[in-house]
């Protein structure tokens, strides 16, 4: 059973709809244990976007990243520029060696540096409600690289 963090946008509401439709697979999924989706955490004991809130927000996500065995994250961005905060999480991901899982539902190009960071792609929300995070099956980005 598999402890997940969710790397993600949710800026805008196509974004917001995107991950809480994977949200919803991953609490459908058995070998799911839990998630942790800063999407869902963003309460502070600072007021919001103030430094001290930064700094708790992002203290809380690095721990939630070291203690996740499994990173899932929506790769669905605006144009050609991925999120700075997901790209940022999906590195230090990488740095952990922890497999990086994506979905991709719009047809855009990504870059190298994510594609080549993949354990496993699709680019169909309900594959997370089935996949099996107890095998951890690899599969390839399928797309235009950047």
């Amino acid at each position: 059973m598999a402890q997940i963090y969710v790397a993600s946008p949710f800026f805008s509401p196509e974004q917001v709809d995107r991950v809480k439709r994977l949200e919803a697979a991953l609490e459908a999924n058995p070998t799911v244990t839990d998630f942790y989706s800063p999407r869902l955490h963003q309460d502070a004991e600072h007021e919001q976007f103030t430094k001290p809130w930064a700094t708790e927000i992002f203290h809380r996500d690095m721990g939630q990243i070291a203690a996740a065995d499994v990173i899932v994250t929506v790769i669905d961005f605006e144009a050609k520029n991925l999120d700075s905060g997901t790209a940022y999480e999906l590195g230090v991901a990488t740095m952990s060696d922890k497999p990086i899982l994506a979905l991709q539902e719009k047809d855009e190009a990504v870059n190298l540096m994510i594609t080549e960071s993949m354990h496993w792609y699709t680019k169909n929300v309900a594959d997370f409600e089935t996949y099996d995070f107890n095998q951890l099956t690899p599969g390839e980005f399928v797309g235009e690289i950047l």
